[in-house]
């Protein structure tokens, strides 16, 4: 049996960070806070809701005591911005391709699975893969391991391969011990060079050769 091959989901398969930008937007124009650039969102993404709504929180007028009433109305404008999510170019291929040869695929991402279900069907990938892990589905969420082992053995296996674009996803196939493909065109503060992975790529005409070789 080939190795399964689990990929993130945000910045890796998807360009959402325009997606999440609007919903944040929305959510301060609602407050009558200054909205935010885009560059300024992506330091917030990468570890789950919380954590964004932590940051946001930081760089905000807002305090801790907003938290609680503010993320149901941000996940309820991140679910519809969400309708708006292209995949990468080539990614849906490549994602093909890996099916047609037999490759088990499967999914683990940090975005909690209330945004995560339209996410899927507006990028047409409601139906691609073997698992779909969300932030919220386990009681431990990226960097932490379990979620990834928690979808290889889904897929049959106890190891296999991760492909994602951030310094969480790095940390996360080092803490699971196993091999870490990065795309290039993701969402990351850290430069590219600074973030431990084994094979980077910008193409996704490209992940077909690397793939079959760390399978060997």
């Amino acid at each position: 049996m080939m190795l399964p091959v689990v990929f993130d989901l945000d910045g890796t398969l998807i360009d959402s960070l325009p997606d999440v930008t609007k919903a944040v937007n929305l959510l301060l124009a609602e407050e009558g806070q200054p909205l935010l650039p885009q560059s300024v969102v992506n330091t917030f993404v990468g570890s789950g809701e919380k954590v964004l709504m932590q940051r946001l929180i930081a760089a905000t007028a807002f305090t801790e005591a907003d938290a609680e009433r503010l993320m149901p109305r941000f996940i309820a404008h991140y679910k519809t911005a969400a309708l708006d999510t292209r995949l990468f170019p080539g990614a849906r291929s490549a994602l093909d391709r890996l099916r047609a040869a037999g490759v088990p695929i499967g999914l683990c991402t940090n975005k909690p699975r209330a945004p995560l279900v339209p996410t899927l069907e507006a990028a047409g990938l409601g139906d691609v893969f073997g698992v779909v892990v969300a932030g919220d589905d386990l009681p431990l969420r990226k960097p932490d391991p379990a979620p990834l082992f928690h979808c290889f053995r889904a897929l049959g296996a106890e190891t296999g391969i991760y492909v994602g674009d951030s310094e969480v996803d790095a940390e996360t196939a080092k803490r699971a011990g196993v091999p870490f493909v990065i795309y290039v065109h993701g969402i990351r503060v850290s430069p590219i060079e600074d973030i431990p992975h084994d094979v980077s790529f910008e193409d996704f005409a490209a992940l077909d050769e690397i793939l079959r070789t760390l399978q060997t």
